[in-house]
């Protein structure tokens, strides 16, 4: 019944998105030249690596400079900026949704790097796929930017916030029910408005 949801949400999105989704990788595509897709490595289900794709809102090359983006990063275009606020850079994981790769209210994905950090406990995320939206990705809006500057990103995301994103989702599993994941879809629904609303 869920990959039914997930594959007729991903259908109806797409074709209803389809207009915005052109419009945004012209605009990524004029705005900084290059490819407007950004496909990152994300362990999902059991651990099995997958291609995540986003609208580009960085330069190119710069995920050779770090996987997590810090406070006012200066890889960040000011398209991407606005993208990001919007969460319209995400849209294109509607691909991986039709594809099977993750599920539309799931644990939040991650690289398969800092999954291999992960305690045997932790790993229980792994046991479902990664969703597009989720307890933990509504909690991390503008995550970027609660990292304090001139810290690395990185270790700052390892010692301050994976544990707490992990206890989040494994949270979530236990409780996972229809009703669950219909409040995260609504509350997902109503992060996207205001985000507009403050354009």
């Amino acid at each position: 019944m869920r990959r039914l949801v997930d594959i007729v949400v991903a259908l109806v999105a797409l074709a209803a998105l389809s207009p915005l989704l052109v419009a945004i990788m012209l605009a990524v595509f004029i705005s900084s030249p290059g490819n407007p897709f950004y496909g990152g490595w994300r362990a999902g289900k059991e651990g099995r690596k997958f291609r995540m794709w986003k609208f580009r809102t960085m330069i190119n090359g710069a995920a050779k400079m770090g996987p997590i983006t810090g406070k006012n990063d200066p890889r960040v275009t000011p398209l991407g900026r606005i993208l990001r606020k919007t969460k319209l850079d995400e849209l294109p994981q509607f691909f991986n949704l039709l594809l099977g790769d993750m599920t539309l209210v799931g644990p939040r994905p991650e690289s398969p790097e800092i999954v291999a950090l992960y305690t045997p406990g932790q790993r229980v995320v792994l046991a479902v796929k990664p969703g597009v939206t989720g307890k933990v990705q509504l909690d991390s809006d503008d995550e970027s930017e609660t990292i304090p500057e001139g810290v690395h990103p990185y270790d700052y995301y390892l010692t301050h916030l994976m544990d707490r994103k992990l206890r989040m989702d494994l949270d979530y599993l236990r409780g996972r029910t229809v009703f669950t994941d219909a409040k995260i879809v609504l509350a997902t629904a109503g992060l996207v408005f205001r985000a507009f609303a403050r354009r």
